[in-house]
């Protein structure tokens, strides 16, 4: 199994210096990985750092917690588009979720899908699985399905757990074929790389990457 094109290289440590960002840009250029996943403020800099290669330069919005407003989130994701972004994975409103007031949820991812598609780019929805029922986990799959969005994603991995097995498949059954899922958070080896994608993932978030390619 080729693992690089599978893998988000992330760095979103709020302590990330540039040097550090700079450093996980060679390796995903050494690696040839699908993006480089990082804060909003660095989309810029990665951006420019990855013109003439196939990498894709990636970045959250409303992360980690996802409460910030759906303004908020539109503004963030267009200022990201416009500094370089490729693809977008923006945290739903979990509170919203969990109250089930679908409308509210729907209607958040569906404003940040549609600005990231109006420029032709990706948009993964983070659910943030530690957090929900397996019920709920199903119901914001769906959500995501409606609202056209790009990919289901598990966690941020500033939760209380990542990314886990059950929760792929569980993820995957509801989506099939449809949309992506991406699994990222706590995938620290090959053999969890793996697994998440005999499960159903079709990317992975991971700050482990090079570990995980090396498979050691």
């Amino acid at each position: 199994m080729r693992l690089n094109k599978y893998i988000d290289h992330t760095l979103l440590s709020p302590e990330a210096t540039k040097k550090e960002v700079d450093h996980v840009i060679k390796e995903a250029k050494e690696n040839d990985f699908a993006s480089v996943m990082i804060n909003p403020y660095w989309v810029k800099h990665t951006h420019d750092e990855l013109l003439g290669t196939d990498i894709q330069t990636a970045t959250v919005i409303g992360f980690p917690l996802g409460a910030n407003t759906t303004e908020i989130k539109v503004a963030e994701t267009r200022k990201a588009l416009l500094d370089g972004a490729d693809e977008i994975d923006m945290v739903l409103n979990i509170g919203e979720l969990k109250g089930n007031d679908l409308d509210a949820v729907e209607s958040d991812i569906k404003s940040v899908v549609n600005a990231g598609h109006a420029e032709n780019k990706i948009v993964k929805v983070i659910i943030e699985t530690a957090l929900l029922t397996d019920d709920e986990k199903v119901t914001a799959a769906e959500l995501v399905m409606k609202a056209n969005a790009d990919f289901v994603k598990t966690s941020t991995g500033f939760s209380t757990s990542g990314a886990k097995v059950e929760d792929v498949k569980l993820l995957k059954e509801t989506v099939g074929n449809k949309i992506g899922v991406k699994a990222s958070g706590g995938i620290h080896s090959k053999e969890e790389a793996e697994a998440m994608i005999n499960a159903g993932a079709t990317r992975l978030g991971t700050s482990a990457s090079i570990k995980i390619v090396n498979g050691r």
